[in-house]
């Protein structure tokens, strides 16, 4: 009797092991299917990753604004977005882009971009232009403290957007420069991503005005990006003198650079100009570029730039400047009306070879410099500036692969400001934990429409964009009345 009782209560109690492990494994299934439960899931696309090298048919699962699985299998997920066929693709990062409003948005988003920064001109404000653009934006936004709109502001400068007055003709006084320096280092305790600084126009100020300015960058931990002194051809008011100040400035200092639009800075130099960054590179300077691809430059008549000499300065006549708003090319007589009045003009300056030579060189990112749309005529660069190369250049020209080109656009530029703003760590990356900032585009379709006739023009070929793991790009399509964008900001101090 005894044994069949143990028989009995072992039988029980084996039963009811299984029973729990049964229900255990249940529970878990259960767990493990609502992990896999993403909120969108792109299928079946080729994701590649310019950071891990990754180059492979993949499934990315997405939620709660990050990435959160890539993987060999299907995954389940809320949305289904079928992307055989296609690229899947970091987000693009554009360093330079003066458009920060909803339309220029929309248009950069068209074109792959996910965060666009305005990291030349800048601003005097951080903290309030930051504070315009919160739960505002269709992408990601950040911003420098701009030299330029500072020495406006304590200088007084009539100007708008760049400098016609004081500001662009005058030495600071030790005072001024006393007081610029106090707003520089204000708008790095608010968050600015970077230091802006264009010499070019703010020619007036001293070289010791620029190196005070790499001091309080260094101090900061922030890289300048650069518009140079010079962008002549003749000596010595060439591109190659004016990289050398400011070569200096980093080296005296230890401030990063950042060389914007090395080829409209270097015009046929562009090659040496970029040979002298390489050797910097090489010598331990942290030193890096950007360019756009297209043969033509474009900012402010009214600007210094135009000054007495410029023709000797670019080796172009009236003729290689188009005013904006009309087309028109320019006469002796339509350049003084036109800036007395003040506006945007196309400069045709740059030569083919010299952006071929940029837009593929592996050092070298990719950036538009999109100007601010304030008519139906603008330069084509911010609406098709990286459908350009990918469509162009990449497939086209067959000037540089594909890969490559992602990593100019991506990942470069996230590792550009990642030290100042760790924000970035996350940013440029298709892999797990990275920010959902995503492209998706047809390699074999995409390319920039806008022209200089017709600049406002959406690219082709980008197919689904995502911020935050929100779709802002469906299908090809703007979606209306979202706003995922985030700031992209250095930590704030005190």
């Amino acid at each position: 009797m005894g044994q069949r009782r143990l028989r009995v209560a072992v039988s029980v109690a084996v039963a009811f092991l299984f029973v729990s492990i049964t229900l255990s494994y249940a529970v878990r299934r259960g767990r493990a299917a609502d992990d896999d439960k993403y909120d969108v899931v792109i299928a079946n696309g080729r994701v590649m990753d310019p950071e891990s090298g990754l180059d492979a048919v993949r499934n990315v699962g997405i939620g709660g604004g990050k990435i959160r699985a890539i993987s060999a299998i299907p995954l389940q997920g809320k949305t289904i977005i079928d992307a055989k066929g296609l690229v899947v693709a970091p987000g693009f990062i554009d360093l330079h882009e003066h458009g920060q409003e909803a339309k220029n948005y929309q248009f950069q988003a068209h074109d792959g971009v996910t965060t666009s920064l305005e990291l030349e001109a800048g601003t005097a404000d951080v903290a309030g232009w930051y504070a315009k653009r919160e739960e505002k934006s269709l992408i990601n936004f950040g911003v420098s403290i701009g030299h330029i709109p500072v020495r406006m502001k304590v200088m007084h400068d009539p100007g708008t957007f760049l400098p016609t007055g004081d500001a662009a003709h005058r030495a600071a006084t030790p005072e001024e420069l006393a007081e610029i320096s106090a707003d520089m280092e204000k708008g790095f305790r608010e968050g600015a991503v970077a230091e802006g600084m264009g010499v070019n126009y703010t020619a007036a100020a001293t070289h010791w005005e620029i190196l005070e300015m790499f001091k309080i960058a260094a101090r900061h931990g922030a890289s300048v990006h650069v518009h140079l002194r010079y962008a002549g051809l003749g000596e010595p008011a060439t591109g190659l003198a004016a990289l050398e100040e400011v070569l200096a400035a980093a080296a005296a200092t230890g401030a990063p650079l950042h060389v914007v639009h090395v080829t409209s800075m270097g015009l046929k130099f562009t090659p040496e100009l970029i040979a002298m960054v390489e050797g910097a590179q090489r010598h331990g300077l942290d030193v890096t570029t950007e360019c756009y691809p297209y043969t033509a430059g474009s900012t402010a008549l009214e600007s210094a730039i135009f000054d007495p000499g410029w023709q000797e300065n670019m080796g172009i006549t009236y003729k290689d400047v188009q005013w904006a708003e009309t087309g028109e090319r320019l006469t002796a007589e339509t350049f003084e009306t036109y800036r007395k009045k003040g506006g945007i003009v196309v400069i045709h300056s740059i030569p083919e070879d010299a952006a071929r030579t940029a837009v593929a060189n592996p050092i070298v990112m990719i950036a538009s410099d999109g100007m601010p749309i304030t008519g139906s005529k603008v330069h084509p660069r911010g609406q098709g500036t990286f459908s350009r190369v990918l469509g162009h250049y990449v497939r086209e020209e067959k000037a540089l692969d594909l890969m490559t080109a992602l990593r100019k656009m991506t990942l470069m530029p996230a590792q550009r400001l990642e030290k100042r703003a760790p924000i970035f760590k996350d940013k440029g990356r298709i892999r797990v934990g990275a920010d959902a900032d995503i492209t998706v585009f047809d390699a074999a379709r995409v390319i920039d429409k806008a022209t200089y006739e017709e600049p406002l023009q959406y690219s082709a070929g980008i197919q689904f964009v995502f911020v935050s793991g929100v779709e802002v790009l469906k299908d090809g399509q703007f979606v209306e009345s979202v706003f995922p964008g985030r700031a992209a900001r250095a930590p704030i101090s005190q």
